[in-house]
């Protein structure tokens, strides 16, 4: 870590950046030692428009906006319609206003002797970018333009892959590894300048995520020199952003993972896995075209999207799994003769629920919502003089949560086992005790969490898992939703849903009470305990999750022990390949430690900086809300 990083990340830790905000500066600042600016010097107040995109910096960086300008001013000569016209007025009106705070930002960086930024400022954003300092510095402006403009949870997409040219060409230049990861770990710093400003559940819920490395379509792998200099840099920063995504597969080598790991052992909550093999087909049979579905990216937490030419919200909807079996088990589990007539009447009501979430939603975008911004850095928009939302993007797609799947399963299985199977349990009592939320019937509350659960590699209860998703899949996938072309995927992630949902569903027959949360993500419930995190694995990875990939991990918790030497460095490496190599489609490893973070609740002066993954994103301890360190408390500890 070179004296500048060093100095830059005390600037940070210790918040003196913050002093030269001020309430009545809304132009783009740089600080003391800064080299890329474009701070918010007061909080904004933009409206709310849009995230979960990733807007197309490669297009960008090669064209600048200059040129960007032009190319409307070309559009608006061949509009057809007023509307059209409009769009286009619009466009231009907000490129010019970048330009400006462009300017804006180059007279600040002048008054604080900053040259090297007032040098770059003379080419980028307004020219295309030559080299991978300008880069930075393009990417950062685009950035921060676009939350002024209203826009959030702005992912940063493939970076290794877009800003590889101007790396490498660096490189033949005779720029110094040394300087060229000064240079990026500077970077990372100033996305971290203004996470307190965004708008989010709580700070760190920005998207600020990248993707790095992946395969093509012949199979060939695109990890890096910069890819890895990211992950090093990740390493050594220890910041909550940006978001480390690892896009892997059944070819990735080991050394790649075990790396990853070393920083799963920093305790940030990341990397987050994704498994091209199984990502790359479930976006085809979506109707992806597969130039597009390899160049995948994740959204704001792990949804999968398209980057550059998508308007896809992939969380337009949620499905509360637990919520739909507990309907159908205390609606008609009194005339069920067997398990499957039972299981079916629970499909009856996730294709119920799923239909109503597409009848809602249907056509739907955020009425007075502009996304001209996003739009001026979206492939097609500017061609076609159309907003994002209404037309001009090449997908527009909605995607689906499935929230609790492990809770829902557990229920029935329970219900399979008990009533059906032994007869030991009366549909009458366990519908009483349900009603009642089990006061007074502790002990058949206890037999029905000695049931089997999700998470042992149990077929008993995994099948039945298997069933519920493929029955979402199939009723949900590739159904219209109002919008031109679009279509509706399911995915196995649950966001805040697993306290937000969970509190609109009753006690459930897998021994939960009442609004208690469920397993974040495509995770065991909170009361399952699981004989290891191999038996976990083995559990999630039965699925083909080709056919729910808008996207939702596995979520795994370990205790911070195991990765305190290099043995268990490789140990849990193994353990993440295994998953790919099963066919998993995505992983989230976090390495906690439960004292520690009791201790945290106790005296948070002692953990300023304490960083824990919350579900898509990662936060400060101190700064979250009490019911997600709770939820995060209760999670199960792997120590094996």
């Amino acid at each position: 870590m070179t004296q500048l990083i060093k100095e830059l990340l005390t600037q940070l830790k210790e918040n003196r950046h913050k002093q030269y905000r001020s309430e009545q500066i809304e132009k783009p600042i740089a600080y003391p030692l800064d080299l890329f600016g474009f701070n918010f010097g007061t909080p904004f107040k933009a409206h709310w428009s849009v995230g979960n995109v990733t807007v197309s910096f490669p297009a960008a960086l090669a064209k600048g906006f200059l040129a960007i300008r032009e190319e409307i001013v070309n559009s608006m000569k061949r509009a057809q319609t007023e509307e059209q016209l409009s769009f286009g007025q619009q466009m231009l009106d907000t490129v010019d206003e970048y330009i400006g705070g462009v300017e804006d930002q180059k007279n600040n960086a002048r008054a604080l002797g900053n040259t090297r930024l007032c040098d770059a400022l003379e080419r980028v954003p307004l020219y295309p970018a030559t080299n991978f300092f300008e880069a930075c510095t393009f990417v950062r402006a685009m950035m921060y333009f676009l939350r002024r403009s209203g826009a959030t949870h702005l992912g940063l997409g493939r970076f290794d892959q877009y800003m590889y040219p101007y790396y490498i060409a660096d490189k033949a230049r005779g720029v110094s590894d040394a300087e060229l990861f000064e240079t990026l770990e500077a970077f990372f710093i100033s996305l971290n300048h203004d996470t307190d400003l965004y708008r989010g559940i709580m700070r760190g819920d920005n998207g600020q995520s990248l993707v790095l490395g992946g395969f093509d379509k012949d199979g060939k792998s695109l990890y890096n020199e910069l890819s890895e200099a990211c992950v090093r840099a990740s390493l050594e920063l220890e910041l909550i952003d940006p978001k480390i995504n690892l896009r892997v597969g059944k070819n990735t080598p080991i050394e790649i993972y075990e790396l990853a790991t070393e920083l799963t052992k920093k305790g940030l909550g990341f990397p987050q896995y994704c498994n091209d093999d199984v990502v790359v087909p479930g976006l085809i049979k979506l109707g992806y075209d597969p130039e597009d579905a390899y160049e995948y990216v994740v959204a704001a937490c792990w949804e999968f999207i398209i980057p550059y030419c998508s308007g896809d919200v992939p969380n337009r909807a949620t499905l509360n799994f637990p919520l739909a079996v507990n309907r159908a088990i205390t609606q008609r589990l009194r005339e069920c003769g067997s398990f499957e007539e039972l299981l079916e009447y629970a499909k009856e009501e996730i294709s119920a629920d799923c239909q109503r979430n597409i009848r809602e939603q249907w056509g739907a975008y955020e009425k007075g919502v502009s996304t001209v911004a996003l739009s001026l850095f979206t492939d097609g928009c500017i061609a076609s003089l159309r907003d994002m939302w209404r037309g001009g993007t090449k997908y527009n797609n909605f995607g689906s949560h499935g929230a609790g799947i492990a809770s829902a399963a557990d229920a029935l299985a329970a219900v399979k086992k008990l009533v059906f199977d032994e007869g030991s349990l009366s549909a009458d009592e366990l519908l009483e005790a349900l009603e009642k939320d089990f006061a007074g019937a502790e002990e058949l509350r206890k037999r029905l969490l000695a049931c089997p659960k999700m998470g042992n590699n149990d077929d008993f209860v995994d099948s039945v898992a298997c069933e519920l998703m493929k029955h979402f899949g199939d009723v949900l996938n590739l159904q219209p939703n109002g919008l031109e072309g679009g279509i509706w995927r399911a995915g196995t992630g649950s966001a805040l849903e697993y306290l937000k949902s969970a509190k609109l569903c009753p006690a459930t027959a897998d021994g939960r009470h009442a609004g208690a949360p469920y397993g974040t993500n495509f995770s065991p419930s909170l009361e399952a305990k699981p004989s290891g995190i191999l038996s976990v694995i083995q559990s999630f990875s039965k699925f083909d999750m080709t056919n729910v990939i808008n996207g939702g991990p596995l979520t795994l918790e370990i205790h911070d022990t195991v990765l305190r030497n290099d043995v268990g460095i490789k140990k849990t490496a193994a353990l993440v390949k295994a998953f790919i190599d099963l066919g998993g489609h995505q992983l989230q490893l976090n390495s906690i430690n439960r004292e520690r973070l009791l201790d945290a609740w106790e005296h948070p002066e002692k953990y300023p900086h304490l960083i824990v993954r919350v579900w898509g994103w990662s936060g400060y301890w101190n700064e979250l809300d009490r019911q997600y360190q709770e939820h995060i408390v209760k999670r199960v500890e792997f120590l094996n």
